[in-house]
């Protein structure tokens, strides 16, 4: 096969144009079980299609677009999940299980999309039906999407530095399970109220630290709170509210924070250098369809941050992931 270069840029064009129809083949790949069936061994696209019980036909366009996405290898005609496939999308691999997060995506945030020109018309969001079964898609698919954030900001952030850590009106109590996982000396609270505390509580004993949490049940902004902490974390909570709460949050997390502590503000935000990370940008427009909220500019919550109190030192791009602003203590 030879391959040629393309001059003009029209191919990126197309590329980007068509990137729904790569992620419905996934989503259709997800819910057949496409992967769980390859987790018995490699398979021609017959063996595929009697695994599964669907057409040949289905099963070879299925197949070929993963495979020339990277998530399937075809050797000899047969396929086989690639090791990112393999983890993450058969049910029974070593790492976290991405397929409710893709039901999310499918299910809820998709159908939004479809709609995505109203909303950029007008800035407002889509109604947003969580009846029925649809709540628990919901939460089941964010709650996976942040563990994923969790995992991944584990894996580049040092935890053992900190003794004392406070997860301050978070969204999901995956990030300070990962933190209190990863340093056995670390002791942690999530501040939060009703069913995301409730839910906050159930990841840290999940994970099996939950004897070295507390849940401290009450309004983040105006509730009493212990100080002292070495770490403060704010995670996924800048894109939920405007300036003025954010603010707020800054001055709290400073309030309750010991001297010389830091803080790690983990969200999506927007920038202004020449090249914006895409993460960032696509999820400025999924909060605005989804539910009206915002993805704010990175030098703007860098003011909040110093307004409060903090002095921002780093940024931390998290790979697929929201980037997490490093704070000091002043």
């Amino acid at each position: 096969m030879s391959v040629h270069r393309d001059a003009s840029g029209a191919a990126r064009i197309v590329e980007v144009a068509t990137g729904y129809m790569a992620a419905k083949q996934l989503f259709a790949a997800t819910e057949i079980g496409l992967f769980t069936a390859l987790a018995k061994g490699p398979a021609s696209a017959a063996e595929l299609a009697a695994r599964i019980g669907m057409p040949e036909r289905t099963a070879r366009i299925l197949a070929d677009a993963m495979a020339a996405l990277g998530l399937l290898t075809r050797t000899g005609g047969r396929y086989d999940n690639a090791p990112a496939a393999a983890r993450h999308l058969t049910g029974g691999g070593e790492d976290l299980d991405l397929r409710p997060f893709l039901t999310f995506l499918d299910t809820i945030s998709y159908p939004h999309w479809l709609g995505f020109g109203a909303s950029a018309r007008t800035a407002r969001p889509a109604p947003l039906d969580l009846g029925g079964d649809r709540m628990e898609i919901f939460l089941t698919g964010v709650m996976t999407y942040n563990a994923l954030h969790a995992r991944t900001l584990a894996a580049h952030y040092d935890f053992t530095a900190h003794r004392r850590a406070l997860d301050l009106g978070g969204l999901s109590g995956a990030f300070l399970a990962e933190a209190l996982r990863t340093a056995p000396a670390l002791r942690g609270a999530f501040c939060g109220e009703g069913e995301l505390a409730e839910l906050a509580m159930k990841a840290l004993q999940e994970t099996g630290v939950g004897e070295r949490a507390e849940l401290i049940e009450t309004d983040p902004l105006t509730g009493d709170l212990p100080t002292g902490f070495d770490l403060v974390l704010l995670e996924h909570v800048v894109h939920r509210f405007g300036p003025e709460e954010n603010l707020r949050f800054a001055e709290r997390a400073r309030a309750v924070a010991a001297p010389d502590a830091t803080l790690l503000v983990l969200d999506f935000f927007l920038d202004a250098d020449p090249a914006q990370r895409l993460v960032d940008a696509l999820h400025a427009a999924e909060y605005l369809v989804i539910d009206g909220t915002r993805v704010h500019p990175e030098d703007e919550v860098r003011g909040w941050l110093a307004a409060a109190g903090w002095e921002p030192r780093q940024t931390l791009c998290l790979p697929g992931c929201p980037r997490v602003l490093v704070a000091r203590a002043r």
